[in-house]
């Protein structure tokens, strides 16, 4: 990191600290899902640990129960949980760029028994592995996978009708991605964050399902919206790329429950200011045919450039069934500005009623809030890609 960095201290509006753990000295939190007073949080992939599970039933002492281990070179940063069924990630790990070997795909778990999880299933997947997977109502999976002969990153649909055997159903690409199949990409492609000189990522980051509508982050080709009423043929119904002078790394298109609209985050990949601004996109799909930016929302820049780390969006909290549901509010993780919490009742006028930027963790000169998840009981979920671990937090207005 260049510069002076300043060591936060914690900030807060309307949002108070319920409690933290630091996962036994495994800090590098992505992606959680909860079951039955039991939390379940995928690691970013520092170490060897990919997934945990913590008892929760009292939010003031998260409890870590369980931790499950990742094959060399690999991370599972993501985790789905519908009712005794896990399914994690397997992808190659940016952690391990020299590793000869890894395992990519999707992992099943029973957790009947949330404190012993035993593994039931591997769906492999030639290539990087699955990036991300919404499973919200069996049977059905829909995951970012990878393919012999493709660029990157495309829509995988599995089957769990029985979750000890997983199989492909479909899958959709974008036009471009399927070079084995005889296709040329319009674009120049990079595979990497950074990318090369003009080079772009067309890759799916990962699906949002309402009704018979796939809505994807397809990072730089943006925003694609599926029809996936038959899930062994999807097609498309329509696709709005932003523009790569105010767009970068589009990464989810929540479905607002109950309204034509579509919040939008891109995801900040620079550090320390380095990049261009990200933001969060309002879009109306009231036409579906043709979805259209009527808002936008970002932090205000303040300090944060010379705290370290990422300053910008990146995921949101989804409203899968069985958490809070809330069409006029958003929460949205940015990194080292922690969580926002945004009012959208205007969708033309997003307004920001609450944040939480909690001290930055041992070690660090920032937090770097990664992903969230809201409790139908209004406790927030969120945690830190760093070392900070899982914070719960409750709104106090």
């Amino acid at each position: 990191m260049a510069g002076t960095r300043m060591h936060t201290q914690a900030d807060a509006l309307n949002m108070r600290l319920v409690g933290q753990t630091d996962l036994n000295g495994h800090g590098d939190c992505m992606h959680v899902n909860l079951k039955d007073g039991f939390a379940f949080v995928a690691h970013m992939g520092e170490s060897r640990i990919g997934t945990s599970v913590l008892d929760v039933t009292d939010p003031r002492r998260p409890k870590v129960v369980a931790q499950l281990e990742t094959p060399p070179g690999t991370h599972s940063h993501k985790v789905q949980v519908v009712g005794d069924v896990l399914l994690v990630n397997y992808e190659r790990s940016p952690f391990e760029p020299n590793a000869t070997s890894w395992q990519g795909g999707l992992k099943v778990f029973d957790v009947s028994r949330p404190e012993q999880p035993r593994e039931i299933a591997f769906l492999k997947m030639p290539g990087k592995g699955v990036h991300r997977m919404t499973y919200w109502e069996p049977p059905f999976a829909y995951m970012s996978g990878s393919g012999d002969g493709f660029i990157d990153q495309f829509l995988v649909i599995v089957d769990l009708s029985d979750p000890a055997r997983p199989c492909e159903l479909g899958r959709w690409w974008y036009p471009g991605q399927n070079t084995g199949g005889g296709e040329t990409p319009t674009w120049t492609p990079t595979q990497s964050h950074g990318g090369v000189p003009g080079g772009k990522r067309y890759a799916l980051h990962h699906p949002l399902i309402r009704g018979n509508r796939a809505y994807c982050g397809w990072w730089d080709a943006g925003l694609v919206v599926l029809d996936i009423s038959d899930k062994r043929k999807p097609t498309l119904v329509s696709h709005l790329e932003f523009g790569a002078d105010v767009s970068t790394a589009t990464h989810t298109a929540l479905p607002v429950p109950g309204r034509d609209l579509l919040v939008v985050t891109d995801e900040q990949l620079a550090t320390d200011c380095k990049g261009m601004q990200t933001r969060v996109r309002v879009v109306s799909i009231a036409d579906e045919q043709h979805p259209s930016v009527i808002g936008e929302f970002r932090v205000p820049e303040g300090n944060f450039c010379s705290r370290g780390g990422r300053f910008g969006p990146h995921n949101l909290h989804e409203m899968r069934p069985g958490s809070l549901v809330d069409s006029n509010t958003i929460y949205v993780t940015w990194f080292n500005a922690g969580l926002r919490v945004v009012d959208i009742s205007d969708a033309t006028r997003p307004r920001e009623i609450a944040y939480f930027v909690p001290e930055a963790p041992p070690g660090r000169s920032s937090i770097q809030f990664n992903d969230v998840l809201v409790a139908a009981n209004g406790l927030v979920y969120v945690t830190d890609r760093f070392t900070g671990g899982l914070y719960i937090l409750e709104r106090t207005s």
